[in-house]
């Protein structure tokens, strides 16, 4: 039997190989004289339609831009292939994060991403010109050739293109024996050859067809050619093959990588940007960092709170940042010199998960205290407030006078839930009694990573019976709405409390000491009121909460309009409009800058523009100067940082940065990182001893670092809102 089964697998390894084999030859045969070869499977034979179940992908010409994308529902990412058809990039190189990072951003998008691959470099434009292909993703460099035929998204990384030559030739060229440099055909390292200061020095030899790095690369090291170029960011993967190679900057080129789509693929551009900006400022609190206790929080000083969009805990409100819960941490991190900082994971991982994984420091979202959270690691503070559990059903519900108990009202009953809540171990318990009773089981419907508002909505429409409210957010929804009755309450008051990990024992302390002090006292009472209690202020609050990010402001059509041709994420913008004048259009500051980006006059005009009342001209203008100052930061610099850098800028002059730059360097801070480090140092340039030595003088630093802080913060929940929106879509 034994030898049966080694014969079949043998057999079946041989066919495997065989398959494979015919594969590479028949890609290395189509590929002579084509000039635009789509890489697509060869016909199936009998054998090999028994062995592959997947459809083969048939590629079609299609102009469109996002909505005929989401029409079809796929996104094709043209790439150029290797000398396998369609094979993986190696992990470790920028492809293998291309690769991840497009078809993210497709699934962002309810999109299925499918790659397409060309021979080489040069047939990636013309794919995406003829419509076989939507966005080229890969290592594309930024010239100015092809931005004058495509259009480039914002760069993901700046490089240096780097010749690579054997260690004994050397590289001082040789009196009319220009060094011969082979590059694939289509790359950008050619245009860097030819308009070069030593362009004379150079002889091209341009390689067609799938040719791949270390092919190139042993050519020169077996002699061959003289040398080839290399981008600084494949450096470290493929030279330590090679040691008898080596790479030099002589070619003094810096280059943006970024990905393409047609000139008139507008849309598709834009919420490229957006995603590619988003998972830059998104990227440093999905880091898990170290779990830390009070002191090494009071070093940072900054306190990261994992919290939900939530009517009781946080959410948006005209721009602003509000909620009970951020109103009472507010306070305490200011009573200790903190800033806060709140964290929205994405809406299907557990909060206990992202504490225990340091993605913040405590939890604080009005959560119940249960027995199964304990289990999870988490240690509750004293609780914040008491709260009931109240079923609700629909505007048609059943009565709550009916004289039924709640586990005759729902035998055999659907309650909605989310399994992640308290909500779910109540019903379990009910299910329970309703077995002792003899009585038909509910039915708990899990519905992972949903809100509250959701389930509300789902039971208001009648896709659900029931569903369990917490009774603060029934006293907040039922102020706006009316849609929805409460016909039973579960048994028992339940606590809700702040968490923390086990082993913070200081950071409870002062959050018990925090709550303690404040327990029914004035402030409490009155942040109380303002978000349970006043029905004018909640209407006022509740009914114009941020719950989807299509409309941010009434502006926002202007604001794309002036970004859509920029790098910049007209999202961040808006979120910066609002710091500048809470949206208002005749808002003038003390210094004299007006309207909504609160732009100088003298300024306006150096950019050609006047009359900064008007919404157009004010963004425009807005717009125009955060260009203007982005320009004045170099190139290397981290494309995340850029951003913070920029808006310092706007808020305290491009000089005072420029000091608070150098003055990070000189206390062996990280020049190059905002938060943290430069931010640091601007705080310390309102003290004689620093400003009196740095070429701009004094600045009252508390101002732009809170200004950047308050942006991204106001920017980070406008995403945290979009994700949440586009996770409810899909449910």
């Amino acid at each position: 039997m034994q030898r049966r089964l080694l014969f079949i697998f043998l057999l079946l390894t041989s066919l495997f190989l065989l398959l494979g084999c015919e594969q590479r030859q028949a890609s290395v045969d189509d590929t002579a004289d084509t000039d635009l070869a789509i890489s697509q499977q060869p016909a199936p034979n009998q054998q090999q339609t028994q062995l592959v179940e997947a459809p083969v992908f048939e590629n079609y010409v299609d102009l469109g831009d996002m909505p005929a994308l989401k029409e079809r529902g796929v996104l094709r990412l043209l790439a150029p292939r290797g000398p396998q058809e369609g094979s993986l990039p190696r992990i470790g190189l920028p492809m293998s994060e291309w690769r991840e990072l497009a078809e993210k951003f497709a699934h962002s998008r309810g999109l299925q991403p499918q790659w397409v691959y060309v021979d080489n470099f040069a047939q990636l434009i013309p794919a995406l010109i003829e419509g076989r292909g939507d966005v080229i993703a890969s290592n594309f460099s930024r010239t100015q050739e092809r931005k004058a035929v495509v259009s480039f998204t914002r760069p993901l990384q700046f490089v240096s293109e780097l010749l690579v030559t054997r260690r004994d030739n050397g590289l001082q060229p040789v009196p009319n024996r220009p060094l011969q440099v082979a590059v694939r055909r289509g790359s950008a390292f050619a245009e860097t050859l030819i308009h070069s200061e030593d362009a004379q020095n150079y002889k091209v030899t341009y390689l067609d067809g799938p040719v791949e790095h270390e092919e190139l690369l042993t050519a020169v090291a077996e002699g061959r050619y003289q040398a080839t170029v290399i981008d600084s960011n494949q450096v470290n993967a493929f030279l330590p093959a090679y040691p008898q190679l080596t790479s030099s900057s002589k070619l003094n080129s810096e280059r943006a990588i970024a990905w393409a789509v047609r000139r008139d693929s507008v849309a598709l551009r834009r919420e490229l940007n957006e995603f590619f900006t988003a998972e830059l400022v998104l990227a440093s609190q999905k880091r898990e960092q170290a779990l830390r206790d009070w002191q090494e929080i009071l070093e940072s000083g900054t306190l990261r709170v994992l919290t939900r969009n939530h009517p009781a805990s946080y959410f948006i409100w005209r721009g602003e940042l509000m909620g009970f819960d951020y109103d009472l941490l507010k306070k305490f991190a200011r009573d200790h010199k903190l800033r806060l900082s709140m964290i929205v994971p994405d809406p299907d991982m557990d909060l206990a998960d992202a504490l225990q994984a340091g993605m913040g420091d405590m939890i604080a979202a009005s959560l119940t205290i249960t027995k199964g959270r304990r289990q999870q690691g988490l240690v509750f503070s004293r609780p914040v407030m008491a709260v009931k559990e109240l079923l609700v059903a629909g505007p048609q519900g059943a009565s709550e006078n009916n004289n039924l108990t709640l586990e005759e009202l729902l035998a055999g009953q659907i309650v909605a839930v989310n399994p992640q809540t308290s909500y779910h171990d109540s019903l379990v318990k009910l299910l329970q009694k309703q077995h002792a009773q003899e009585l038909l089981p509910l039915q708990i419907k899990r519905i992972e990573g949903v809100t509250t508002e959701f389930l509300i909505d789902s039971v208001a429409s009648g896709a659900f019976p029931y569903t369990v409210v917490d009774s603060h957010l029934v006293a907040i929804e039922s102020t706006y709405r009316n849609d929805f009755r409460v016909v039973g309450e579960l048994p028992g008051d339940r606590d809700i409390a702040w968490a923390v990990r086990a082993k913070q024992p200081v950071l409870l302390e002062h959050l018990n000491t925090f709550l303690e002090k404040h327990n029914r006292d004035l402030f409490f009472n009155v942040t109380y009121n303002k978000y349970f209690k006043e029905q004018k202020r909640i209407l006022k609050h509740q009914g114009q909460r941020l719950r989807s990010t299509d409309v941010l402001s009434p502006f926002d059509p202007i604001v794309q309009k002036y970004t859509q041709n920029t790098d910049r994420d007209w999202r961040m913008v808006v979120a910066q409009m609002y710091q500048e004048s809470q949206f208002n259009p005749q808002a003038r500051s003390f210094a004299g800058a007006q309207g909504l980006m609160q732009v100088l006059p003298r300024t306006a005009r150096q950019l050609g523009i006047g009359n900064l009342y008007d919404p157009e001209n004010g963004i425009r203008a807005g717009v125009s100067y955060l260009d203007w100052l982005d320009d004045r930061f170099p190139q290397n610099l981290p494309l995340d940082q850029k951003i913070y850098f920029t808006l310092a800028s706007y808020n305290a002059g491009h000089g005072h940065v420029r000091d608070a730059r150098n003055l990070a360097q000189r206390l062996e801070l990280d020049p190059n990182q905002w938060f943290g480090h430069v931010e640091e140092a601007m705080l310390l340039l309102s003290q004689p001893e620093y400003y009196r030595s740095s070429r701009f003088g004094y600045v009252r630093g508390r101002e732009p670092v809170n200004y950047v802080r308050e942006i991204r913060d106001r920017y980070i929940g406008y995403l945290g809102v979009e994700r949440n929106q586009y996770y409810m879509d899909t449910q």
